[in-house]
């Protein structure tokens, strides 16, 4: 678990987005809590022992959750401006008595009622940034039309578009809305959620400092938002949005959350116990999550050379 700050100034920008893979990465910018200083914090709770290396289980659980919650503590006091968390295995967290998920751990730590999971791949060489946000995440497929209603592509697209504002420094985002039926429906011919949801969601965000294009069938919203036409898609359901994603952007991509009081981001892959200590593991996605956090958390702080919204 990475804490990033307390003085996250253009001097660290320049050091995560200049390097490198490696130690000129983290620069002075990144603090590592370690295992014995967490503890510290909860002596009642904390007892380390060697495990190994992809394991879980009970005590791998309980030190992730503890790093989780002492990450989180240090962004609430301000002595940290963004948090970048390693995956974490669910089981082995349920295990622990963390209940359900990573994300849902950080809103209740933060208080906060919703968020957004965005994926992102930042442009480098000119090519346009990559950004997906998923408007339903982890449920079944049969769920999504029911969970799929105006109000949540609006608090949904909102978030995005004062995150893409606020913390990306984008001052008018162009977002397309990604249609939930083959061909956005064909006129009703497949599916009526494009007239009765996607349709008086977009009278609702009309008027808004973000332009709001849809819906667009998913065959081809990518493709125009990859190329540069839009800043941001949001996909109703999270296959649609991450299939077309990792293909583009496999191993490049971070997940940033949004809506939260300080700024989250993660790698886009999981703990891949199958290959813990065989060296062949890729750190990329973790670079770039690090690289992407530093760069939000100072525009957010409003330091000078960078674009404001």
């Amino acid at each position: 678990m990475l804490g990033m700050g307390g003085d996250a100034g253009s001097r660290g920008a320049e050091t995560a987005f200049g390097g490198e893979a490696g130690d000129e990465v983290c620069g002075d910018l990144v603090r590592v809590i370690g295992p014995v200083e967490c503890g510290g914090d909860f002596p009642d709770r904390c007892s380390f022992e060697a495990v190994g290396g992809g394991t879980a289980g009970l005590k791998p659980g309980e030190a992730a959750g503890l790093a989780i919650e002492r990450a989180v503590d240090l962004a609430l006091a301000g002595e940290a401006d963004a948090v970048v968390t390693a995956p974490v295995h669910k089981p082995a967290l349920a295990a622990a008595g963390y209940r359900p998920g990573h994300t849902e751990m950080l809103m209740a730590l933060a208080g906060v009622a919703r968020v957004g999971m965005v994926m992102c791949d930042e442009g480098v060489g000119g090519r346009p940034a990559r950004r997906v946000l998923l408007a339903t995440i982890h449920v079944p497929l049969a769920r999504v039309p029911e969970l799929v209603t105006p109000e949540l592509l609006v608090s949904q697209t909102r978030l995005l578009g004062r995150a893409l504002r606020a913390d990306w420094g984008i001052e008018a985002p162009r977002i397309a809305l990604c249609a939930l039926n083959p061909h956005a429906s064909d006129e009703g011919m497949f599916g009526t959620e494009e007239r009765d949801v996607y349709a008086p969601a977009l009278v609702a965000l009309s008027g808004a400092p973000w332009s709001v294009t849809g819906p667009v069938p998913a065959d081809t919203v990518f493709r125009r938002a990859f190329s540069g036409e839009f800043d941001a898609v949001v996909a109703p359901y999270h296959d649609v949005g991450m299939a077309a994603f990792k293909t583009a952007a496999f191993g490049r991509g971070v997940n940033v959350t949004i809506g939260l009081p300080f700024v989250r981001t993660s790698p886009d892959h999981g703990t891949a116990f199958d290959i813990a200590g065989k060296g062949v593991a890729d750190p990329s996605s973790m670079i770039a999550a690090m690289r992407l956090a530093a760069g939000l958390a100072v525009r957010r702080r409003g330091c000078p050379d960078q674009p404001r919204p």
